[in-house]
This record gives structure tokens, C-alpha cells and sequence, in this order.
């Protein structure tokens, strides 16, 4: 688990540049839970109320990227996800300051009673325009293991979050979804992000079955051409085996090899 930095911890400087923005900062309490970045605060402003500042070190090339990936997404992502407030990048930090959402993470187990608004939040973002930046195709992210041809049937110009866990869906006290931590952003077919979604419910115990009726009321999904899904499937199975080898991918494999069936 990544050492997280609280805001005492941050240079005076960087918390003088914070408070110009948002007015003095009341309290603040660190988040734990999730996250790859460095800094990942709620705090209480005198001006802007509760945000959400998460940071990196100017140091931490990857996380700098995955930050600048979230500044270029988020106007195109509003309504789904929280607005970006401010954006800070002095005294050797990086941060984004986010509109916070009174909520919790989604509950994709069974029994959960979150799963209707995890696939109206989908739906939203299926419908959103690609912001007008150049953003990766998914297929870059796959190259390496899909078969001559295969490309070509997983093209598409959808907006596509890539990881839709938990921890990166919010339900607020109205029920409704919001779709958080933009870092890897793609393109590519609508179907994406709610196949990776249905292989998150059989993770966190959901039956196929049951995963994959829930994915069905995807119209992107039920016209999705197999071939299409098939590429996927099998790219994203030799990516894991790749990653992790062949016993460690064994679960995961089993679970993405259900959306082929």
C-alpha cells in the first residue's frame, strides 16, 4: 500500500498556493482506501466546502501522466463523473482539487441493490461525445497479444473509462453512480466498459449468469459482433497470463471467457 502524504506533510508553499484557491482549509482526513496516488485528501474549505484533492510528486512520472489524463477528460465526462475545482502544480507536487461526493463505493455483490445505477451511470457514459483530444485506442493497450486482423474489429471512437472497480464508482446519498479516477482513459466500442464491469461482478462473487444478465440490458452489447468480443476476450487473457503467468491468471481468465460463451 502506497505511504499516503497527509496535508501537514505537504510543503507549506503548496498549501498556501491550495488555500489562495479554495479559502482556508478548516480539516482535512486522509483517505486510505484505493488510489494509486501519493495524496488523496477530503478537505474542508472555508470557500469551495468539501473537496477532493488527490496528488503526486513531480517525481512520479506515471502518476503525473495519469493526472494530466484526467484534467483533458474531465469536461468531456461532466455529469458522470465529479468537476474538477482546481488544479495545482507547484513546490514539486501535482494535484487535482474534485467537487466531493457524499457517498461510498459501489457494491457489485450479490444481493447489492447498487447495480441499477452502476449501469445508468454506463449508459450516460456510452452516450458522451470523446472529448476533442487525441486519446489512445484500446488496442494500443492490447497490441501485443492480439492476432493479425483482430484490431481492426475492436475500432471504435466511444469514450471508455477501463476501470470500472469499486473503488472507482461512487453512490451518493441519492443513489446515483458517479464514475471516478479518469487515469487511463481509451476509445474505442461502447460495449467495453460494461463487459469489464459484468467480469468485476463475477470477481466480487456475482454468478455469470446473473453478470451477464445484468450486462444484456446493454443495447452496445447485445449488437456487439462476436468476433469483436472474442478479440477482446482472448487478447485481454494472454495480457493477464503475460502479467501475472499462467496459474496466477487462472480466475480472471475464467471469468473474461464468460462473455465469449
Amino acid at each position: 500500500m502506497i505511504k499516503r502524504v497527509r496535508w501537514a506533510e505537504l510543503p507549506s508553499g503548496f498549501r498556501t498556493c491550495v488555500e489562495d484557491r479554495t479559502g482556508a482549509v478548516i480539516s482535512s482526513e486522509t483517505v486510505h482506501q484505493g488510489l494509486s496516488c501519493t495524496v488523496a485528501l477530503t478537505l474542508n474549505t472555508v470557500q469551495d466546502g468539501l473537496l477532493f484533492l488527490k496528488g503526486v510528486r513531480d517525481s512520479d512520472a506515471d502518476g503525473t501522466a495519469a493526472l494530466r489524463w484526467e484534467q483533458l477528460v474531465s469536461p468531456a465526462v461532466a455529469g458522470v463523473a465529479p468537476d474538477i475545482r482546481h488544479a495545482f502544480h507547484a513546490y514539486g507536487w501535482s494535484c487535482l482539487a474534485f467537487t466531493y461526493v457524499q457517498g461510498r463505493n459501489a457494491d457489485l455483490g450479490p444481493g447489492t441493490a447498487d447495480l441499477a445505477a452502476v449501469a445508468e451511470a454506463l449508459e450516460r457514459l456510452g452516450e458522451l461525445a470523446p472529448p476533442d483530444i487525441q486519446l489512445p485506442p484500446l488496442t494500443n493497450r492490447l497490441a501485443d497479444y492480439l492476432r493479425p486482423g483482430e484490431a481492426d474489429t475492436l475500432a471504435g471512437e466511444h469514450l471508455l473509462h477501463t476501470d470500472t472497480n469499486p473503488h472507482n464508482i461512487m453512490i451518493d446519498s441519492r443513489g446515483t453512480a458517479h464514475v471516478v479516477d479518469w487515469a487511463m482513459p481509451a476509445v474505442g466500442p461502447a460495449w467495453v466498459d460494461p463487459a469489464y464491469t459484468a467480469v468485476r461482478l463475477m470477481e466480487y462473487g456475482q454468478p455469470p449468469d446473473a453478470a451477464l444478465a445484468w450486462l444484456d440490458r446493454f443495447a452496445s452489447w447485445r449488437h456487439a459482433e462476436p468476433k469483436a468480443v472474442e478479440a477482446f476476450v482472448s487478447a485481454t487473457c494472454r495480457q493477464w497470463t503475460d502479467t501475472v503467468g499462467e496459474r496466477g491468471s487462472l480466475a480472471s481468465n475464467a471469468r473474461f471467457r464468460h462473455l465469449s460463451k
